[in-house]
């Protein structure tokens, strides 16, 4: 009995040092794991890394070279390693600031609805060149900008109670709509001039009276 009994003790302590033993290994697998992705975040990859990183980014879109050189550098590449695969991206035509340029402000204008200034500042943010922005932006002219305004109006008093003109507070009314739809044109990066005669023209298309309102009431 004695014997039984101290075996089984025996077997019990070799089965928890093994677990033990397991348990450690693991630790110390996942602590090697953790140190060498911490040594990838302050020391940074290889070429071939920054590479990949970069066609998986411009996989869902086309970027600037700032964009790609700002993902990199977050995810902790060099700046020497970076340069060096952004070089070899623009040799191959995949990283083209011009390109992305013109995307661009095709894409933001006819989708969703940009004005060139709203544009220019986007390019500016994206890193793009002054000299390729203005190239990018000559795409949209001002019988282009205004067409699109004008789309962007009529949508939008597809939604609006337009004040009855025998009303008597049909003209305050009004120019509530003409404060609200200059403003919404304005924030998409349209001239206060363009959004105005814009707004104005569409009102006395739909039978709203605009006379009287010549736009210095919207500051």
């Amino acid at each position: 009995m004695v014997d039984e009994t101290t075996g089984r003790r025996s077997s019990q302590r070799g089965s928890s040092q093994r677990g033990n033993t397991q348990r450690g290994n693991t630790q110390r697998r996942s602590a090697e794991r953790s140190g060498a992705e911490g040594d990838g975040a302050q020391g940074g990859g290889t070429e071939a890394q920054a590479h990949d990183a970069c066609l998986r980014l411009l996989g869902d879109r086309a970027r600037s070279r700032h964009e790609l050189e700002s993902r990199l550098a977050k995810k902790g590449f060099t700046p020497d390693v970076a340069a060096a695969v952004l070089d070899r991206l623009t040799v191959a035509k995949l990283v083209d600031d011009a390109a992305f340029a013109e995307q661009w402000v095709h894409s933001r204008h006819t989708y969703s609805g940009k004005g060139k200034h709203s544009l220019s500042q986007e390019l500016r943010t994206k890193g793009v060149s002054n000299e390729l922005a203005v190239a990018a932006l000559d795409q949209i002219d001002a019988e282009d900008e205004r067409a699109r305004a004008t789309e962007l109006v009529r949508k939008r008093c597809r939604t609006l109670t337009l004040p009855d003109p025998t009303d008597p507070d049909a003209r305050s009314e009004r120019d509530k709509i003409v404060r609200k739809l200059v403003g919404m044109l304005a924030r998409r990066g349209y001239s206060q001039g363009m959004a105005f005669g814009v707004v104005k023209s569409e009102l006395d298309r739909v039978g709203t009276d605009t006379e009287d309102f010549d736009g210095s009431d919207l500051g």
